[in-house]
């Protein structure tokens, strides 16, 4: 397939260390939102459901507050926001490719989680990349060692428990990047591994091991906004960078998974959603503001997975590198 061309950009901030992750909840960090005023952050590991808000304002990053859900997924990897306020789970992790089918677990702002199960249409995928739009439903990228990556989203209304079926909806190659870092060197600078959307719904993000890819996205398309020219901005130098959100302001946030002894963080480019030029939308929506905390009534009792606890990862050789290379974590986490 035809390689986008990189829009040519100067003067890109580098990112900035707001704070490590030393909690053992998120050494394996896969999921980062920017949801009822602060930072949620995911690990891909454990035997349920579980997202924690972060302090960022001191050296290390602090676990204030825990949701958890009574789900047990295989393999979580990333998170997005609906419109209306849920919190999506991407349990699409399959490193050795062998699942018979992948889930979407939705949180929503009240009530129970829900569990929807999907097939893919042509084979197992592995995928760590979650986007939701405007109209509500979850659009899954893929994670492809030597290809380009699928983009998927199911083929009508999610079942529950399912299984519903995706539909290719169309792929993208990350371009070239000369940036340092990851676990994979240059062969991880062009797999995905964690999207975002900003607040206002108009800049896309696609991230690899070593960089963030901004795309504009014009009237709510992103499968359209993902075949477009993107900005680069480069994350440098984290050990196996899997996370990214952006922050009401246009703030762009990563996160990485500790990995050989070096402890992840949470660093921040700002105003990188400001550097993507965005054309004119028809019926534009104005960027909203972030969502104030909601308090459950008192007369009803809490989702299961509201606060539960307040404190605190091409030629053959490439293929085959991949492959080392994810084996550790892979063997970390339950096989269904």
């Amino acid at each position: 397939m035809t390689v986008a061309p990189v829009a040519a950009l100067d003067g890109v901030p580098a990112p900035q260390s707001r704070c490590t992750v030393e909690d053992r909840r998120l050494t394996e960090l896969s999921g980062l939102i920017v949801d009822r005023g602060g930072l949620w952050a995911m690990d891909d590991g454990g035997r349920r459901v579980e997202v924690h808000r972060l302090d960022t304002a001191g050296p290390t990053c602090r676990v204030v507050e825990t949701r958890t859900a009574r789900i047990d997924p295989f393999d979580a990897e990333d998170l997005a926001r609906g419109p209306d306020g849920t919190l999506w789970v991407a349990d699409t992790g399959d490193n050795r490719r062998r699942r018979e089918t992948v889930a979407f677990i939705a949180l929503p702002p009240r009530g129970e989680a829900r569990l929807h199960r999907l097939t893919y249409p042509d084979g197992p995928h592995d995928a760590e990349a979650l986007l939701v739009g405007a109209d509500g439903i979850p659009l899954v990228v893929t994670k492809e060692a030597g290809g380009a990556a699928g983009i998927y989203r199911p083929a009508g209304p999610l079942a529950e428990p399912g299984p519903t079926p995706l539909v290719q909806v169309g792929e993208i190659l990350l371009p070239a990047s000369d940036t340092e870092g990851g676990p994979l060197g240059g062969l991880g600078s062009r797999l995905v591994t964690g999207a975002a959307l900003s607040a206002d719904g108009r800049v896309a993000a696609l991230r690899s091991y070593t960089d963030a890819w901004l795309y504009p996205v014009t009237d709510d398309d992103l499968v359209a906004a993902l075949a477009g020219t993107p900005v680069r901005v480069p994350l440098p130098d984290e050990p196996q960078g899997e996370a990214i959100a952006f922050d009401a302001d246009g703030t762009l946030l990563s996160g990485s998974e500790t990995r050989g002894g070096v402890r992840g963080e949470i660093r921040a480019v700002p105003g990188a959603a400001g550097l993507v030029e965005r054309p004119a939308v028809r019926g534009a929506r104005e960027p909203s503001p972030p969502p104030a905390p909601a308090v459950p009534p008192a007369t009803d009792d809490p989702p299961d997975w509201w606060p539960a606890a307040v404190g605190g990862t091409g030629a053959v050789g490439l293929l085959a590198l991949a492959g080392v290379a994810m084996a550790a974590n892979g063997a970390r986490r339950r096989r269904r």
